[in-house]
């Protein structure tokens, strides 16, 4: 996101912008072997609304696709998100823990070092970037989300159309990262604290809402990355980081497909299912069968140039909902409505939505998904700004990105169940042989009005006997009774080739076996 965004999505217009940090500063399992079968079952007490749906997933041995998505997360320095590491140094930890793969850092306002056309500041930049560098695979992706503010004109236009001065932007930073010494401007040398590099670069945020048309930013991409290239060859580009919703990729894409020549190593996207809180669950769950279609519709047009058959799709930006609190409480993306924090962001919805959308996003070929974003609040976070407390989004991403790691050489089974439209299965075969099953509920216990509700009880009986035998298994659930503090906790099961999985509410469940 960027603070001059503007976003539509599904039909709602939807101003969005990366929410303001400063705002927010003012399983129990039961396992039982009989007759060859198992129970498996998230905790009870309460639990999801009053209806029960029973369900039969069939489990094939014959593979349909690869399956690969490395998870990751985000960040927005700039002057509300600056404070993060300084509030919270023993956050460094959590987000180390987390295991995400090329860490998103996207620079805004007071985030964008360059002031004038000869002064640099790089503190409130660095004050998430270089903590971040040290962390994880120690690889992040540097989006350049926007140029310094002296390259526009009033209406946020471009002052030079060749995108030049834009390109030598771009290249100053590579050297601060990437050169040792880094850069000498006007006002001094400036060069990376930690002496770093960064190789994965974002070429600008979503300029279909940041007033690109498709053949100018093809022309901005074509400038910017030869120019990156001469200072270090070895970068990687994500192109493009789309604002995206149903359609979109089919009206923007086909200009950059057919104009661009420098290179291309990603295609990035966003999605977020509303910029609505009042719309109920059924309509924020509905949307995420169209995130697949928009993948499938970016390969088709990456496929009309040959240079790009071969490039992948990134979903470098994703969460439930990109409203914010603008003037005087009120919404952006609904003006004269109040805004309401959409907790649906950390609750237990979030356990069915989100790995709702890792799998269908999976099967459609995408291979990297990130949380907008790590440091927020109950709409947007992993982790509370303020205090770095977990929130249930970070325990979801957490085990996703254990449960199914974009190296293990993972085929999505086929299978038949008698009920996809509440429930999401995932079934894949590792290429060390164990298999992992991931069944996720999103029945909605009253479609029409439920806004983050209890969901619905749902009973699944696995047929696994066309996988043959396992030695162990594991079962883990994260649902309404999962500590947040504490996280879910895998269980031991024995394999069996008929197993019940119950799961009380929106949930969760992965069974794991084990050759």
């Amino acid at each position: 996101m960027s603070d001059h965004s503007i976003r539509l999505r599904f039909g709602i217009q939807c101003p969005v912008v990366k929410i303001a940090k400063s705002a927010f500063l003012v399983v129990f399992l039961a396992f039982a072997a009989a007759c060859g079968g198992g129970s498996m079952g998230s905790g009870g007490g309460g639990g999801g609304g009053s209806n029960t749906n029973s369900t039969t997933v069939t489990i094939s041995k014959t593979t349909r696709g690869t399956f690969s998505v490395a998870m990751s997360t985000s960040f927005q320095p700039a002057e509300w998100d600056n404070q993060f590491f300084t509030l919270n140094p023993a956050a460094t930890a959590t987000l180390g823990n987390l295991g995400a793969h090329h860490i998103r850092l996207q620079g805004v306002s007071h985030g964008v070092p360059q002031t004038t056309s000869s002064t640099w500041d790089f503190s409130t930049l660095d004050a998430i970037a270089e903590p971040v560098l040290s962390l994880g695979d120690q690889s992040p992706e540097f989006q350049i989300a926007v140029a310094p503010a002296f390259m526009y004109d009033t209406n946020q236009n471009f002052l030079d159309p060749t995108y030049q001065q834009f390109a030598a932007y771009a290249q100053d930073l590579v050297r601060y990262y990437n050169v040792a010494g880094g850069f000498t401007a006007a006002d001094g040398t400036h060069a990376s604290p930690s002496g770093l590099p960064i190789n994965w670069w974002g070429i600008y945020n979503e300029p279909n809402f940041n007033n690109l048309t498709a053949t100018q930013y093809t022309q901005l991409y074509n400038a910017v990355v030869p120019a990156m290239q001469t200072v270090d060859s070895s970068l990687k580009f994500a192109a493009v980081e789309l604002g995206d919703y149903a359609g979109l990729a089919n009206q923007f894409l086909p200009a950059f497909a057919s104009g661009v020549t420098a290179h291309v190593d990603v295609l990035a996207t966003h999605f977020y299912s509303t910029c609505n809180q009042q719309d109920t669950d059924s309509t924020v769950f509905a949307t995420v069968p169209g995130f697949a279609s928009e993948v499938g519709d970016i390969y088709t047009q990456l496929h009309t140039n040959p240079a790009l058959a071969a490039v992948p799709v990134w979903v470098t930006e994703n969460n439930v909902n990109a409203d914010y609190e603008g003037a005087n409480g009120m919404s952006t993306c609904n003006p004269g409505q109040t805004f309401v924090t959409d907790t649906r962001g950390s609750s237990p919805f979030f356990a069915a939505w989100r790995p709702y959308v890792f799998s269908q996003l999976g099967k459609a070929g995408v291979h990297a998904l990130y949380h907008w974003d790590f440091d927020a609040d109950k709409q947007y976070g992993e982790v509370d700004y303020n205090t770095a407390a977990l929130q249930l989004s970070y325990w979801v991403d957490y085990w996703l990105g254990q449960m199914f790691p974009a190296n293990a050489g993972s085929q999505v089974l086929q299978y038949t169940s008698s009920n996809d439209a509440d429930l999401e299965t995932l079934p894949v075969l590792n290429g060390d042989g164990s298999v992992v099953v991931m069944v996720t509920n999103h029945a909605v216990n009253a479609p029409t009005t439920d806004n983050n509700g209890p969901g619905t009880f749902s009973i699944v009986n696995l047929d696994l006997s066309s996988l043959g035998t396992f030695t162990s298994g594991s079962w883990l659930v994260i649902d309404k009774d999962t500590s947040v503090t504490d996280g879910p906790s895998a269980t031991t099961v024995t394999p069996a080739a008929q197993m019940t999985i119950n799961l009380n509410g929106y949930a969760v469940g992965i069974l794991a076996l084990k050759p």
